[in-house]
């Protein structure tokens, strides 16, 4: 399992409602919440993303409100990875949850810039930073989170193991 693609990079501290704004929660629809991903901070965010995109952040990175609504827009808009220097952990959660992949990598973090082509192998941990030839450790997924995540999260991991 892995990702590449080009890097939406954004700073320290987004929380939830920048992710995806509460007037926007108005709907269960996962396309109209994605529609609205990170349109307070980055209003081309969603005419730019393209299916595969990795989106790189900083610090705290889903702070703020418990909802899941955050990373099934972030998942729903074609960001196939998000990697931060940490992560609230609610946010952590709920992403494993829905079947985002998320990384904490504070010298990827740190290395990679907006635009730059990023390859993840999420067996390993490791992020290729193709654009400036770095690679950079992160810690990978163990079995049963990579498996969850494959399934597409853990409602669709459960009823797998029900069939």
């Amino acid at each position: 399992m892995n990702a590449h693609g080009s890097v939406h990079k954004y700073g320290d501290h987004i929380d939830t409602d920048v992710i995806i704004p509460a007037r926007n929660l108005n709907t269960q629809n996962h396309k109209e919440l994605a529609s609205h991903c990170m349109e307070d901070i980055d209003k081309s965010f969603v005419t730019r993303v393209k299916e595969g995109d990795i989106m790189v952040a900083g610090v705290n990175f889903g702070c703020g409100s418990s909802r899941e609504h955050a990373p099934i827009a972030i998942k729903t808009c074609g960001i196939s990875c998000v990697i931060a220097k940490n992560f609230a952990r609610i946010f952590y959660r709920n992403s494993i949850n829905i079947g985002l992949p998320i990384l904490e990598c504070p010298a990827a973090s740190d290395g990679i810039d907006d635009g730059d082509e990023v390859t993840v192998d999420f067996d390993t941990g490791v992020i290729t930073n193709v654009t400036k030839n770095e690679t950079y450790q992160a810690e990978p997924f163990p079995p049963f989170i990579k498996d969850m995540i494959a399934k597409g999260g853990l409602m669709a991991s459960l009823k797998a193991k029900e069939a």
